[in-house]
């Protein structure tokens, strides 16, 4: 059981890496290119589209993982897509496909998908490139998307309690909001998810990219020594990369949690600020300090905070708890930071 959650782990995070980089990294910054070059428009569209694969892609990954065949691979992804809440019917029969669905549905119908497939196996003989694909859609897809309401209902549960804590006093409330999301995004829970569907903004906006932010920064100069530049700089887009690594061992994130900690009560001192829409990203595309700079106006004090507060304190106190944490008291080494690939 452990290694098949092991497995199912690593290619849902090395999915989400391959279709979410890519506009985490450019994604804010053409935004403000495109009014003055009009053509990069497209090239912000492709990053949008590569977003929507997720599903698939992830399916696919999970299948490289447990080393099935082309078939039985793709056979997994199309469910995961089914199961995944991307596409949305509207009564008149129009479909739409948009955002990235729902990542912890996604990894449960593909869990299906897998078992289903491996129990196949070679029973359908020469039937199977036409039996195969049809029978993992109809079967663990509709399971996954029969239970994407309830799956959805349980981020709701997580959203009423991060409101609870957005009526505290603001440095307490930003402090626990930034440690909550600092362990959403190692998780398969998606922060955006969260945070557009209680409608997260002002402080407690500013607090969760805080949160976010720490575990980005932190997980790239963690796992430096034990991936390549690369791969350690990818984590500041998507921290998710460490998601199979977090949930082997949970205290790999003890020095982040505390970062956020300290970063977000800081953020409810000096007013950083956001938008349901922001609140989430982090330092991935910039989105959580330019969205703070264009909501509080761009002058030396705005800029002063948010190069502190999202990058020079992100690097500082990760450092010292990380070194803290490996050095000191033992609890930590570089190899529990290691992205598997194969």
């Amino acid at each position: 059981m452990k290694e098949f959650f092991n497995k199912l782990l690593t290619g849902m995070s090395l999915g989400i890496v391959v279709c979410l980089i890519p506009n985490a990294l450019v994604g804010e910054i053409l935004k403000l290119l495109i009014p003055y070059a009009p053509f990069l428009e497209t090239i912000l569209n492709v990053s949008i589209i590569v977003m929507s694969l997720l599903p698939v892609i992830i399916g696919v990954m999970i299948g490289i993982q447990f080393k099935l065949t082309p078939i039985q691979t793709c056979s997994v992804g199309l469910a995961a897509f089914i199961g995944s809440g991307v596409t949305t019917v509207a009564t008149d029969g129009t479909m739409t496909i948009a955002g990235i669905g729902t990542v912890i549905n996604i990894g449960l119908t593909a869990a299906l998908a897998v078992l289903f497939v491996q129990w196949l196996g070679t029973r359908l003989k020469d039937w199977t490139l036409l039996a195969m694909p049809a029978l993992t859609i109809f079967l663990p897809g509709i399971i996954g998307l029969s239970i994407l309401p309830y799956v959805k209902n349980s981020s709701l549960i997580i959203g009423e309690g991060i409101m609870y804590v957005t009526s505290l006093q603001p440095i307490v409330m930003g402090a626990i909001i930034a440690m909550i999301f600092s362990v959403l995004i190692l998780s398969p829970i998606s922060t955006i998810g969260v945070a557009t569907v209680i409608m997260l903004s002002g402080i407690g906006a500013g607090a969760a990219n805080l949160g976010v932010c720490a575990s980005g920064v932190g997980m790239c100069i963690a796992s430096y020594r034990a991936n390549n530049f690369g791969t350690a700089i990818a984590h500041i887009a998507s921290a998710k990369i460490q998601m199979r690594n977090f949930f082997m061992k949970p205290k790999i994130a003890f020095p982040m949690i505390l970062t956020a900690g300290i970063l977000g009560g800081l953020g409810g001192l000096f007013q950083v600020i956001g938008t349901p829409y922001s609140a989430g990203f982090g330092l991935a595309g910039f989105v959580g300090p330019l969205k703070y700079l264009s909501l509080v106006g761009w002058n030396t004090e705005s800029i002063f905070i948010s190069i502190t507060l999202f990058i020079a304190l992100p690097i500082v106190l990760n450092l010292v708890f990380l070194k803290l944490f490996e050095s000191k008291l033992k609890w930590l080494k570089y190899e529990d930071y290691k992205v598997t690939y194969e």
